[in-house]
């Protein structure tokens, strides 16, 4: 195994945890970064695994909605 090679495999797994719960693919690294976030608050995913998934996703462009690119995108609150 090389060196990171488990760590996309979680993200593979990820992936096909939701297919099999949403019944339909992902559209990008955000939504899979929302789907870890929702095992992990349902204690479905330990910690240490929602963490590397967040460093990995948001590694291939995924951002949480309290990001400043969000605020890029939505213009002006005031």
């Amino acid at each position: 195994m090389e060196k990171g090679e488990g760590i996309i495999m979680t993200i593979i797994e990820l992936k096909n945890k939701f297919i099999a719960t949403k019944q339909y693919e992902p559209i990008d690294a955000n939504e899979l970064l929302d789907f870890a976030r929702q095992l992990y608050l349902r204690n479905e995913l330990p910690l240490g695994a929602y963490r590397h998934l967040v460093r990995d996703l948001e590694a291939l462009g995924a951002y949480k909605p309290d990001d400043e690119r969000v605020e890029q995108y939505s213009g002006s609150i005031e």
